[in-house]
């Protein structure tokens, strides 16, 4: 299961709105473990992972020796079939699953041997991420499903709302405030989805799947959206299964059996 998370350093397509927060100490500023090497400044940068699962007949190896880059403003398509490594690996990237072997750079910082609260320091600042089942909270607004994630990372009320408030527009939802996901569409869920995961203006943002669960008009939605994001400079890297989505993409980085696929 994917956890959503926002943040700072390479900003992208993003609406400013005064950075009202609480002034307390951020922990994230505390020493971490030395993981290794310094990063070398790329919003991605994946060498060699390994990953590799049990289970009851024979091992799964879900990555198998993957390198991937993904530069500052790429729109990067991970496709391939079912069970090809695609999601293992963006996971790998959020760092919600660790490698075996090999290292993960996002935004400068190696997060590959890192704990669990750095690590969720780190998707807080840094990345957001898209479900393809919404994750949406069902019994609270439109707003409400943007403002309270962005207080519980730190954002006071009024600027949270502010920061809703500008997304929603952007994302053409502006007359939705007060509804709840249930009576939105499935394309219009899914943009919301996409605006809770814009509300720390993420360094970095991943989507897996995120036309999976719609009809061809919401898909369409969604993934016109994404190249308006891409437009406006944000990283993204979106797993698809298919390539009618990936041609929207800047680039299309193919998987099989746990490996990238040679150009």
């Amino acid at each position: 299961m994917l956890c959503a998370g926002a943040g700072s350093a390479h900003r992208g397509a993003s609406v400013s709105t005064a950075a009202d927060t609480t002034g307390a100490a951020d922990p994230a500023d505390a020493a971490v473990p030395d993981a290794g090497p310094p990063a070398t400044g790329g919003a991605v940068r994946v060498r060699g992972a390994r990953r590799t699962f049990a289970a009851d007949l024979a091992p799964v190896r879900a990555l198998r020796g993957v390198d991937l880059d993904v530069e500052p403003g790429e729109f990067v398509a991970l496709m391939g079939p079912s069970g090809c490594g695609k999601s293992t690996l963006l996971n790998v990237v959020a760092g919600l699953d660790a490698v075996d072997d090999g290292t993960v750079e996002v935004a400068g910082e190696r997060i590959d041997g890192r704990d669990e609260d750095w690590l969720a320091r780190f998707r807080r600042t840094h990345v957001g991420i898209v479900f393809q089942f919404f994750n949406l909270l069902d019994g609270v607004s439109a707003l409400d499903n943007i403002v309270l994630p962005a207080m519980l990372h730190g954002l006071r009320r009024r600027a949270a709302e502010s920061r809703a408030r500008d997304l929603l527009d952007l994302l053409g939802l502006g007359d939705r405030t007060e509804q709840v996901p249930a009576v939105l569409s499935g394309g219009q869920r899914q943009r919301l989805a996409i605006a809770r995961a814009l509300a720390n203006e993420p360094t970095l943002l991943l989507a897996d799947e995120p036309t999976g669960a719609l009809d061809t008009e919401g898909g369409l939605e969604v993934l016109e959206l994404f190249r308006r994001l891409h437009a406006g400079g944000q990283t993204i890297v979106m797993v698809t299964h298919s390539p009618d989505v990936a041609a929207g993409a800047s680039r299309v980085v193919r998987m099989r059996d746990g490996r990238i696929v040679p150009e």
